[in-house]
């Protein structure tokens, strides 16, 4: 059920955030707008640490491409979609363009969230609306908790496995992926923590 009323829409809303705040990401998941702020050093080293593993495994070219902010489509709602940090799709996702520069979740094969102060959206409310669009595997870096947690098997609204890594763990991502790529958790926790 969307939050908001059938007649309210919330893209022009989402539109002037991004227009009036550049660098804003700005989602719209079940009838919510989730605005989250630019984000600081240590996400971005996350994130390159990932891309760096994810380039190595050869997943950045052929049948996959490797990139950030990709949108994708939601079916939580008619105008819901959301803007990961990083995700693993397949090379041809121009032939799922949507609408709105978003694309449809069918060529998604990976989608990943650093935390920021929005933790609790990564691991909650985009944890139901990625396995309802059938996002094989889902993973968050969780900074504030120093954690990494592992989505798979989307059924309906949820995960059907949920694995929690700590540091001191490497993890083998799903070959759903289209690579064998292995995490060491405690060097991408390491990279996300504030050197300041």
């Amino acid at each position: 059920m969307s939050g908001t009323p059938a007649w309210f829409s919330l893209t022009p809303i989402a539109e002037e955030i991004m227009e009036r705040h550049p660098g804003y990401r700005v989602e719209i998941i079940a009838g919510h707008l989730l605005v989250t702020p630019v984000p600081d050093a240590p996400h971005a080293r996350v994130l390159s640490k990932i891309m760096v593993l994810l380039f190595r495994g050869e997943l950045h070219r052929g049948e996959t491409l490797v990139a950030q902010k990709i949108a994708i489509r939601l079916p939580t709602g008619p105008e819901d979609y959301a803007v990961p940090d990083l995700v693993v799709v397949d090379e041809n996702i121009e032939d799922h363009y949507a609408e709105n520069n978003t694309y449809h979740p069918a060529c998604f094969r990976l989608v990943l969230e650093v935390t920021s102060e929005n933790w609790k959206d990564d691991l909650g409310t985009k944890v139901n609306a990625y396995a309802q669009a059938g996002v094989p595997v889902y993973a968050v870096v969780d900074r504030t908790h120093r954690r990494l947690h592992l989505f798979t098997d989307p059924t309906g609204d949820q995960y059907a496995h949920h694995r929690v890594h700590t540091p001191g763990e490497l993890v083998t991502l799903p070959d759903s992926i289209g690579a064998k790529v292995t995490l060491d958790v405690a060097a991408i926790i390491e990279a996300g923590r504030p050197r300041r």
